[in-house]
């Protein structure tokens, strides 16, 4: 079938999805579709017939996109485009309404928060994933964690934070030092910071909003870091992640090397039915569609405290859902080829 694979876009996770996206492509090639990669900001050049694009794909996509270690400069990329604040380029939804399914590959921003998926349905083109509702609900993290325990699953304590003196002492009281800093609708660890003193907080609070203005302050819970895959309504085996050092930030996510991820989980049979069970409620509470990875943290006292669900999950050579995936029996190829099929689902 004709496919489009839409990745980079105007984020500060751009640089992932073009990771995952060309990724995406090349299996998506060899199992045999007509696949052409476009980044939703960039634009994508038609001649002629839009259809005709699926002909001949460009074998820039065989390559795969190395990620850095530190999230792009989005000024730079739309200076290049003359400053142009519109998020989606030129001819991308004709190349989207030519194709017969897109494959969201994006990462935070649009990808996300359910305006891509809105404008798709509003064009009537068919996409993979969670729909406009389910990703608004997922990508912020205020709304997303007052669902999580309106459905019973729990999460660490949470206050908006600013870089205000009444903020901070709303913080130290209601959450306590240390906390962590993070955007609200930011991914892959974007502009999040560990606070472990009143001093750092307001540097913290001030890197935050490079990325956005509302930005939350949560309680610190030390333990161990877990991911849990969904796919068609199926759990997948939990992965375990293990920095080697600091936290799971933007730099250990995605280089090789800086973290240790155990797939399944070294957890006892009944660690791991609670966790599928919490990761299964997140997954409905938040209205997510055929496929999602929600994260947790297993605290001292031993409960799986939620920290977000991903609408997107990564698919790069270090993510998370293909390790997954792959203990049921998927191959890489096989399980981007299911994503797309559970779209006609």
């Amino acid at each position: 079938m004709r496919i489009v694979v839409l990745a980079g876009g105007l984020s500060p996770e751009r640089d992932v999805s073009l990771s995952s996206g060309s990724l995406v492509a090349n299996a998506l090639l060899d199992r045999g579709h007509q696949v052409v990669m476009a980044d939703v900001y960039e634009g994508a050049e038609i001649r002629g017939d839009a259809k005709d694009a699926f002909l001949s794909p460009d074998s820039l996509f065989r390559y795969s996109f190395e990620i850095p270690d530190q999230a792009p400069d989005l000024k730079i990329l739309r200076e290049k485009h003359n400053g142009r604040k519109a998020l989606i380029g030129e001819n991308i939804l004709e190349l989207c309404s030519a194709a017969d399914v897109v494959f969201i590959a994006l990462h935070g921003s649009m990808g996300e928060n359910g305006q891509l998926q809105a404008v798709l349905e509003c064009h009537d083109i068919r996409y993979t994933g969670s729909d406009y509702c389910g990703s608004l609900l997922a990508m912020d993290k205020d709304l997303s964690k007052k669902l999580m325990r309106l459905a019973g699953v729990p999460t660490a304590d949470w206050v908006f934070a600013s870089a205000t003196e009444e903020s901070m002492r709303e913080v130290r009281d209601s959450v306590g030092f240390p906390c962590v800093i993070k955007p609200i609708h930011c991914g892959s660890s974007v502009g999040i910071s560990i606070v472990r003193s009143e001093d750092e907080y307001r540097t913290a609070v001030r890197e935050a909003n490079i990325y956005e203005d509302l930005v939350l302050a949560e309680k610190m819970i030390p333990g161990r870091e877990f991911s849990v895959g969904i796919l068609g309504g199926e759990v997948l085996p939990a992965i375990e992640i293990i920095p080697h050092q600091g936290f799971y930030d933007y730099k250990n996510k995605y280089q090789k090397g800086l973290a240790t991820e155990i797939c399944p989980a070294d957890i006892n049979p009944e660690q791991a039915a609670r966790l599928a069970e919490s990761a299964l409620a997140v997954h409905k509470a938040l209205r997510l569609g055929s496929y999602s990875r929600v994260d947790f943290i297993l605290g001292p006292d031993d409960i799986f405290y939620c920290l977000e669900a991903n609408t997107l999950p990564g698919m790069t050579p270090m993510s998370l859902l293909p390790q997954e995936a792959a203990q049921i029996g998927l191959t890489y190829p096989e399980l981007c080829d299911r994503i797309v099929r559970l779209a006609f689902e």
